[in-house]
């Protein structure tokens, strides 16, 4: 038996990577380890509650003392990181947040798989420190230009990681991913607050013209293609992950209205955030070399994960009627109406 630990396993990738995990292989135990932030939600994890193979630990991977207890009860021998602060929109506002969980906490990790002589660390990185694409799409080896705090410190956590690989021969792989959609993402990211607002009848804040474009994936895609980078990756080496197709959010707001029966005039257009990058696009050959291909294009994807939210509206009403979630509403949006 392999275990496993999966920081940030109870928010959106985690939780589905979970899931996909605990399904396919019955010769792994996993271990959820999650500070339970606002994003964090165990309620993403019920469907393997039961399962004797799963355990949770609450922690925050900044914790040096907890994340060393955590190795040592459960003797962990593979490490997925999915622990980061992932808004865009929060990471402007806040930023010390992101520094703090995605360069400091990666750091504490990283110290234990050096501590404990793990078999692997992975870390979950996005496309997003590639900085904007305009023309072409970004390969592996490109340099990274970060136009955000999140994507800033999302390269500094991958930094980190390549540093370790050459410094203390940790065993690292790290995957960049794109947009991703489905199951369980919580309602600040655009496509599951255009799906709920749009249910509710009520306006899709859209930034700017919406012309911005974005490769949106299919979570189990992306799950599988991480578990493919940690069955056949090679150490040390980073592996780009997405459709390799992109699609402009004025697109996608159409698309998530039509599937709902909703009239686009529930589109409202608000003030551009600050260094909005323009267009993201991978180069995914080299973790289709290893025999990955996404099998959700944008069509199957969008439609599959409206689905999800209109069979589930329980669990995303939980949270967008807190308190918590609607202060952070108005705060975003409130004011930012541009005439149509």
């Amino acid at each position: 038996m392999k275990n496993f630990l999966i920081t940030g396993g109870a928010g959106f990738i985690g939780s589905n990577f979970v899931h996909l995990m605990l399904k396919k292989y019955d010769d792994i135990n996993v271990v959820v380890y999650d500070k339970m932030t606002y994003a964090g939600n165990l309620d993403n994890l019920a469907p393997v509650a039961d399962d004797p193979r799963y355990n949770f630990y609450k922690g925050d991977i900044c914790d040096h003392a907890t994340v060393d207890e955590v190795m040592q009860k459960y003797k962990i021998d593979i490490i997925v990181n999915f622990a980061a602060e992932t808004h865009v929109d929060r990471s402007l506002t806040e930023p010390g947040g992101f520094i703090q969980t995605d360069v400091y906490g990666t750091y504490i990790l990283l110290e234990a798989a050096k501590k404990y002589e793990i078999e692997r660390y992975h870390q979950i990185s996005t496309d997003e420190v590639y900085g904007a694409v305009m023309e072409g799409r970004s390969v592996e080896t490109d340099p990274l230009e970060p136009r955000s705090p999140y994507s800033a410190a999302k390269a500094g956590g991958d930094m980190m990681c390549q540093a370790y690989y050459t410094s203390f021969d940790i065993p690292i792989t790290i995957t960049r991913g794109s947009n991703n959609i489905g199951p369980y993402q919580y309602p600040e990211k655009v496509v599951p607050l255009f799906v709920s607002n749009a249910m509710e009848d009520k306006p899709l804040p859209l930034y700017g013209d919406g012309l911005q474009m974005r490769d949106y994936q299919y979570v189990l895609d992306h799950c599988e293609g991480i578990d493919t980078v940690l069955q056949k990756g090679k150490l040390g080496e980073i592996y780009n992950l997405g459709t390799g197709a992109e699609t402009t959010n004025i697109t996608m707001t159409k698309a998530i209205l039509h599937l709902l029966g909703k009239p686009e005039s529930l589109i409202q257009p608000i003030t551009d955030r600050p260094g909005h990058d323009r267009r993201y696009a991978l180069d995914c050959g080299k973790i289709q070399a290893l025999g990955w291909n996404n099998q959700y294009n944008f069509e199957m994807a969008i439609e599959a994960t409206v689905k999800w939210y209109v069979d589930n509206q329980d669990w995303w009403h939980k949270i967008k009627d807190g308190e918590r979630y609607k202060e952070y509403y108005n705060r975003q949006y409130s004011g930012r109406e541009v005439e149509k």
